[in-house]
């Protein structure tokens, strides 16, 4: 595949130091190319329950462009990729090898026409949002489904539903301040609502461990080859390996509060 080949320099970000950089693109810096909290199982489920065949397919912020080649493994009626960074929107054509296009735009302006996919695929980005800007990304993922169209999303969440809003925070900061990226997971109760109350209803929702940097994940992710470039970069990079080690540290002191979450929602009627 293509992105299994792509180098340091053509990142997003790829000036940037390591202590700055959001943590998943110094993981794909570090030759990590499943950058997925529930790995490429969930995203798997989640294609499979969107049902893509031959439909019309909209992925928001597509990255590296490794979910768009399993979207189009589907053989959908179209591909469209919305990427607001340059250098990743090139990635996504590179990976796609034109066999469908990529737009500049946000995923909350994304620029397409009313009503013109059936499917919009989103993975790991809503939970890097406020709660104003989640809203304003699903509002815009209506906006572009036709009545019945199915809104599929892979992200971040909290369990159990009842957990303390000062948990919530705890888990809020600690994630910011490894990842350094503002990341606000919600409970599986407040991403439905979130949907709901944008007009959708709520068709699945489904869960998996998230184990990002677990050894079994990276290897089950990455296969052989890729686990052992990524552990050969890591332990060649002492300050990307500090940081490595500070987002897995996390990542394991709140492993019972994390999962990763698929949603499928479909768009109903006005």
């Amino acid at each position: 595949m293509a992105d299994k080949h792509t180098s340091e320099d053509a990142l997003p970000l790829a000036g940037r130091d390591t202590a700055h950089l959001p943590g998943h693109w110094l993981l794909a810096r570090l030759g990590k190319r499943v950058l997925r909290p529930g790995g490429k199982e969930l995203t798997a489920r989640v294609l499979a329950d969107a049902r893509l065949r031959g439909a019309d397919v909209v992925e928001f912020a597509p990255g590296l462009g490794r979910t768009a080649q399993e979207i189009l493994a589907y053989s959908p009626g179209s591909y469209t990729g919305v990427e607001s960074d340059e250098t990743a929107a090139e990635l996504t054509r590179k990976a796609i090898a034109g066999r469908g296009s990529v737009v500049s735009g946000e995923a909350s302006k994304t620029g397409l026409d009313d009503e013109v996919a059936d499917v919009v695929v989103g993975e790991a980005m809503l939970t890097m949002q406020t709660d104003r800007h989640k809203a304003e990304i699903v509002q815009e993922a209506r906006r572009v489904l036709r009545v019945g169209g199915r809104y599929a999303i892979h992200e971040l969440a909290i369990e159990p539903d009842e957990v303390d809003d000062e948990v919530k925070t705890e888990i809020r900061t600690s994630l910011a301040r490894s990842i350094k990226v503002n990341a606000r997971p919600l409970t599986a109760a407040e991403w439905r609502t979130l949907f709901e109350e944008n007009g959708f209803e709520v068709e699945k929702i489904g869960f998996a461990p998230m184990a990002l940097l677990e050894p079994k994940r990276i290897l089950a992710d990455e296969g052989l080859p890729g686990t052992l470039k990524f552990v050969r970069n890591v332990l060649r990079d002492s300050d990307a390996r500090s940081r490595v080690l500070q987002m897995r540290s996390t990542f394991t002191k709140y492993k019972k509060h994390l999962v990763a979450i698929e949603i499928v929602a479909t768009k109903k009627e006005a």
